[in-house]
């Protein structure tokens, strides 16, 4: 008898159905997460189950590593994509579990990407290094403000790195002022060595694959923003069509059209917003050194608003970049900002 597991996990319990080919539960119950539990009330059925499905919540890595070195076969449910029969008038996490066992049982599933447990921890060290990186931006543009409010003075990240507390005493008299500067000027030098730091540990821990070489040649992309995009972006081959790759790194419209009127907007967030980051930070550069590509810019921004041209810029590097990674071609300037 062939059976489908569907699990509903949640921050500190998961509940667990299994259900049969003919839509019938032989088990449900909810435990608390814990490996051992989980495995436990699956266990008396797992020689007849054909899969399992998790949904994608923030706290499923533990759960899937789990079951797949049990020797299950699991999928990742992708949420986004998951619609309940809107006549239910009643719902709880037993039927949304039944409900992810019985899409599978379907073939319907909308899956999402398991990403290799053996490079998630230096996926996740750069995304950790993305967030310092935020939070450095955060207090110096706190600092630009004060010196701003107060002073009249525009000083800019690199004057700010250079500032002594003898200088930052003379620029603000007040101490209350001047004791505020101070202190983000210490978070912003704590956080520029973790920073180095983190990033001395990734080059130590992966280099660029060879598929992925080739983007150190695609305008404004550099070592950091190359393996962010190598990381991020896995098994290159997931992704069938170059609007695929260009729509997971949210690079393209989400408008819902109808008689050529605008009926609404779709899902702008769904996608990875590391990529988005990543290819707006090439874009940046680009434009910054490439003069072919800062007069495409320049005509985008003549027509319409700066941070859309900014991110038909990093459209195109995106397209780019799917190019070079899954064909192994190099970048064509010409072609991609005529």
């Amino acid at each position: 008898m062939k059976l489908y597991g569907g699990l509903d996990l949640h921050a500190n319990n998961t509940v667990v159905v299994v259900l049969n080919e003919q839509d019938q539960v032989v088990s449900q119950q909810r435990v608390s997460n814990e490996l051992a539990l989980v495995l436990k009330a699956l266990a008396p059925y797992q020689p007849d189950i054909q899969g399992l499905v998790v949904e994608s919540t923030y706290n499923w890595y533990w759960l899937v590593d789990g079951l797949m070195a049990a020797g299950y076969i699991v999928h990742l449910a992708n949420t986004a994509a998951i619609q309940s029969y809107n006549g239910l008038k009643h719902t709880d996490d037993h039927s949304d579990a039944r409900w992810l066992a019985h899409l599978l049982r379907l073939g319907l599933l909308p899956t999402g990407y398991i990403y290799p447990k053996a490079d998630r921890a230096v996926r996740d060290l750069m995304r950790k290094r993305s967030q310092l990186v935020r939070q450095r931006t955060t207090n110096l543009l706190g600092m630009q403000n004060l010196f701003a409010r107060n002073t009249g003075i525009g000083l800019n990240s690199n004057r700010l790195k250079q500032l002594t507390p003898d200088a930052v005493q003379q620029l603000l008299p007040d101490p209350d002022l001047a004791l505020a500067v101070l202190s983000n000027l210490a978070v912003v030098r704590c956080l520029d060595e973790h920073i180095a730091a983190l990033e001395r540990v990734v080059k130590a821990r992966v280099n660029l694959h060879p598929a992925f070489q080739p983007l150190l040649s695609v305008d404004g992309i550099g070592l950091i923003l190359a393996l962010t995009i190598m990381l991020e972006t896995g098994e290159i081959r997931r992704f069938p069509t170059v609007g695929d790759f260009a729509s997971y790194c949210r690079c393209v419209g989400s408008t819902q059209l109808s008689n050529g009127r605008c009926k609404g907007h779709g899902n702008t967030k769904n996608g990875n917003k590391y990529l988005a980051w990543a290819f707006v930070e090439a874009a940046h550069f680009a434009i910054r050194y490439n003069a072919q590509i800062r007069r495409f810019y320049q005509r985008k921004v003549a027509k319409t608003h700066r941070m859309v041209a900014l991110k038909a810029v990093a459209h195109k590097l995106a397209r780019a970049c799917y190019h070079v990674m899954r064909v192994q071609v190099p970048p064509d300037v010409n072609r991609a900002f005529a």
